[in-house]
């Protein structure tokens, strides 16, 4: 009998009519999905199935991210424009617009107790919105580059928050303050998880690790070992007896006691964007162009405590396992005996609640008080069904009687037919069936075609070492370039490491190779200190080159490297351009400041009328320069 999977792919459909953006998965019963994408629509769907059950239209700008509520009645939206929408699923209606972000929404949590929904972004603020009545009632900031994670805690006090400036920030709502900043990651903080019941938190990073912080003490727990690959998801399991680590192609199973990898899947799902649990099952989902697939790891065959590994080493050849007794159903105490949350909502009303926390006026109204009756926001019911048993009233899924998803039938062993004689091919080599051999042929002179067109052309026969000669052409020819990039590369590496810098940009704007120039940006992104004006002014015609480029790849690393520009320096280029030196006196370096702000200035308008024109461009790096767009506008204010 064949050994039963441990994960397998469930399913993979078109989401989407134009590239998907973004998906989340339904954390209360696991078997509902929203996707947002670059059609500017919010479709939902029922794991396992692969029809759109509903379809959600009035967002003006392609979707970035999406988020359930807790009890799946509610689903939000954020848009690249930095709007959100908030849908009533059961009724079928919007609920509220609210704006208030300068840049695109990374993500989105609703509170607990779901009148709160926090908003994260690439303007660097987090958001609290007040979704029955009083639009955004504060802004925390502190993050200096985009939020790609927030998270309320499980009794409402606290947001924690990880961002691509490789922090991660606890803040209280009652205060309104940041209580604690965690130092340790060295990449951007892509997810953060607060366990289900004790006072601890666990945070995942590009740098590959997944770190563990105590939330008494607000110190290290433990940190795993790096990963073979960025983490891009995190989610605790229901009982809070392990951490889920969705990396690329990879499932990681953790302790945090010590911390270390329990077990590891190698999965086919890309770039994985959301994890859950329900059955027994992890539920996995990803996105790619138009498509988005779902994967299924039976967690009864997973390791998720050391225990396990410690009953699996005795039960090894020569010995009889024994069957452990069930343990009672109580929450999980760590070797520490760690607080656990009280996630009892409290018996007050929700303007109670409001009120306990911080709030500011708002400049202008983020959302009106009155019902959302924008005609553009269309709710189209798309299986009426499927939407009635998942979405309203009393046939909402249960989780509790949700059957596990199946696995793909194994293959049947089929009784062995007699062979038939094969079919005989004629021998006419030169006519291969249903295909027209001029169109893989190359151009030849008139004489040399046949004048029946159904007649392939007469093509003389190539010699051994004119076939091998004609491939050779083609392979030197990349050595050759490839050679020569090496060499300009190691010249730039000596000057480098001689700890002239400055000179070694200067030697690699001076080979005019742009492949060289990527190469080169590419180390200066990941060193933000490294930058300084003088290098700006050197390197700012290259990433304005770079990025006129017709190489996608090009684009990317110019838009990364302006991106660091314009966050490090465009606050002291627009203060030093209009407020240029007096004529009093003599400041040798505030003036060479100016010369070089200005000089820099310059660069950077002449690339804003290229990112003008390419900001209309789909896709990621259509969202992209629309990006770069706001944060150049920003030189104007």
């Amino acid at each position: 009998m064949a050994a039963t999977k441990r994960a397998w792919k469930l399913q993979e459909f078109v989401a989407h009519g134009s590239a998907v953006n973004c998906l989340a998965l339904g954390y209360k019963s696991g078997r509902v999905m929203v996707t947002g994408g670059e059609d500017k629509k919010v479709n939902m769907w029922a794991v396992g199935k692969p029809n759109c059950i509903m379809s959600l239209s009035g967002h003006t700008s392609p979707v970035e991210c999406v988020r359930f509520g807790n009890a799946e009645e509610l689903v939000v939206a954020g848009s690249q424009s930095g709007s959100l929408k908030i849908w009533d699923l059961e009724a079928a209606k919007i609920v509220r617009t609210l704006t208030g972000h300068k840049s695109n929404i990374r993500s989105l949590d609703f509170h607990p107790y779901g009148e709160f929904v926090a908003s994260g972004s690439m303007d660097t603020n987090i958001k609290l919105w007040d979704v029955r009545r009083k639009g955004c009632i504060f802004t925390y900031k502190g993050h200096t580059d985009g939020v790609n994670c927030i998270r309320f805690s499980p009794d409402g006090r606290w947001i924690a928050s990880a961002g691509e400036d490789s922090s991660l920030k606890m803040w209280d709502l009652t205060a309104g303050k940041m209580i604690q900043e965690f130092k340790g990651h060295t990449g951007p903080v892509t997810g953060v998880e607060f366990h289900p019941n004790e006072f601890l938190l666990a945070s995942g990073s590009a740098d590959r690790t997944v770190k563990f912080w105590d939330l008494e003490t607000f110190q290290l727990v433990s940190s795993t070992g790096a990963e073979s690959g960025a983490i891009r998801c995190i989610f605790f399991h229901p009982d809070g007896k392990c951490l889920f680590g969705g990396s690329q192609d990879a499932l990681r199973v953790f302790a945090w006691e010590p911390g270390r990898c329990l077990d590891a899947f190698s999965m086919g799902w890309g770039k994985v964007a959301d994890i859950s649990v329900a059955s027994s099952q992890l539920i996995g989902a990803s996105f790619s162009q138009t498509n988005v697939s779902v994967y299924i790891v039976d967690l009864n065959t997973v390791t998720c405590s050391p225990s396990q590994i410690k009953r699996a080493q005795m039960s090894g050849p020569g010995m009889v396992s024994q069957p452990v007794p069930s343990e009672p159903a109580k929450p999980p105490m760590s070797a520490s005996g760690r607080r656990t949350f009280i996630t009892e909502r409290p018996p007050t009303s929700s303007t109670k609640k409001a009120s306990e926390m911080k709030t500011e006026p708002e400049e202008e109204p983020s959302a009106s008080n009155e019902p959302e009756d924008d005609s553009s926001n269309v709710a189209q019911i798309q299986n009426p069904e499927d939407y009635k048993e998942v979405f309203q009233g009393r046939t909402k899924i249960d989780q509790s009687k949700a059957k596990p998803y199946k696995q793909p039938a194994r293959e049947q062993k089929v009784k062995q037919e007699p062979v038939k004689p094969a079919t005989i091919v004629p021998a006419d080599r030169n006519k291969p069936a249903d295909l027209n051999m001029a169109e893989f042929l190359p151009k030849r002179p008139d004489s040399a075609v046949s004048a029946d067109p159904r007649r392939p052309p007469e093509v003389p026969e190539q010699s051994e070492d004119e076939v091998l000669s004609s491939v050779h052409k083609g392979h030197e020819s990349m050595c050759a370039v490839l050679g020569n990039r090496h060499r300009n590369l190691e010249i730039v590496r000596a000057l480098w490491t001689s700890g002239d810098i400055k000179t070694s940009v200067d030697s690699a704007v001076g080979m005019k190779d742009l492949s060289v120039m990527v190469d080169l940006l590419n180390v200066l992104i990941l060193k933000h200190s490294l930058w300084t004006l003088d290098l700006c002014t050197v390197l700012l015609p290259q990433i304005h080159e770079l990025m006129a480029s017709k190489y996608e790849s090009y684009c990317h690393t110019a838009c990364n490297a302006l991106k660091i520009v314009l966050r490090s320096f465009s606050s002291i280029i627009k203060t030093n351009v209009k407020a240029p030196p007096s004529g009093h006196g003599v400041d040798i370096s505030r003036e060479e400041r100016y010369k070089k702000c200005k000089v820099c200035h310059g660069h950077l308008m002449a690339i804003r009328g290229l990112v003008e024109k390419k900001q209309s461009m789909a896709g990621k790096l259509g969202s992209t320069f629309r990006e770069l767009q706001i944060m150049l506008n920003g030189l104007d204010d």
